[in-house]
């Protein structure tokens, strides 16, 4: 298991932060931060909670996507940043972020 963490800042000035570890390919759990907006609030940890289990592919699809489905689901209003931003900030953790021991 590998504990990973990057920072992504996004078009418009915002910073997505990852600590994610992972295991066999998939994100096994995932810490998300940064100066970004989310409503209702106490919402990140259903982020956090949906992506576990989705495959590191290159692009980020399926973590996108799962985030993406449950902001649509749930009426999750994301400001600042996107369901594919998260998924960048992950899929760069795991290319090139700094291990945490």
């Amino acid at each position: 298991m590998q504990r990973l963490k990057a920072e992504l800042k996004v078009a418009g000035g915002k910073l997505v932060r990852v600590c994610v570890q992972t295991e066999g390919g998939r994100v096994e759990s995932l810490k998300l931060t940064g100066d970004f907006f989310l409503h209702p609030e106490d919402s990140i940890s259903k982020i956090e909670e949906c992506v576990r289990g989705a495959a590191l592919e290159d692009d980020g699809a399926e973590i996108a996507g799962r985030i993406d489905s449950l902001a649509r689901r749930d009426g999750l209003l994301l400001v600042g940043f996107s369901g594919s931003d998260v998924a960048k900030a992950i899929i760069a953790a795991t290319a090139t972020g700094k291990k945490i021991e």
